[in-house]
């Protein structure tokens, strides 16, 4: 199944391949949730970086800095990507914790999976029932399809240390609204067990 149009996803996905000719960087987002999943693609690119490496980018691409959102962005045709920073950036957890706990996954840079986890809780709660949040809560439904339990339940863990205890309400209530997931191809009856576990590992 595709949440986005191939065509774009494909160009993404080329770029982001690119990207490691041009700079170091840490992934997160859609593409970290595909690498861990090999789901839904993405659209958009999402990287950390170390302030020394935003003149490689500069010099590569069409480059704007987002004060209202604090975050740079890289734009080449049809894919921008979204580039934090520590000491900058506002991802619910600061940027120099997410890139000590990152790992490496098929060639890739990732944030580990609790942490994954727990941004994307954050930012669907940011975006709420819109396009993007629906996005992130069918890339948490992936992670625990790929991964299960075990990423939530240490993300758990980190909720009070990060302030993240009413995303994670969110994300409750948001899966209680849902029956089935078609964008995942799950049924009534595929998605009952897999919502009841995820209810009981974040409860």
């Amino acid at each position: 199944m595709a949440y986005y149009h191939d065509l774009v996803t494909e160009k993404s996905w080329s770029e982001l391949k690119n990207l490691h000719t041009i700079c170091d960087f840490t992934l997160l987002g859609g593409w970290a949730v595909y690498l861990y999943t090999h789901g839904l693609k993405s659209k958009d690119i999402d990287i950390l970086v170390d302030y020394t490496e935003l003149p490689k980018l500069q010099r590569n691409f069409e480059f704007v800095k987002n004060d209202r959102l604090h975050k740079y962005e890289a734009i080449r045709g049809p894919v921008q990507i979204d580039i934090y920073t520590p000491h900058y950036s506002e991802l619910g957890i600061p940027v120099e914790i997410l890139l000590i706990n990152s790992q490496s996954v098929d060639g890739f840079s990732v944030i580990r999976p609790e942490y994954l986890v727990l941004l994307k809780l954050y930012t669907l709660s940011q975006r709420g029932r819109s396009p993007k949040g629906r996005k992130d809560f069918l890339d948490l439904i992936s992670l625990h399809l790929a991964l299960k339990d075990k990423p939530f339940i240490l993300a758990k863990g980190l909720i009070k240390q990060y302030k993240l205890d009413s995303s994670l309400q969110f994300f409750s209530q948001i899966l209680a609204e849902n029956t089935n997931l078609s964008e995942l191809g799950l049924n009534n009856h595929q998605f009952s067990p897999i919502k009841k576990s995820l209810l009981e590992s974040t409860r």
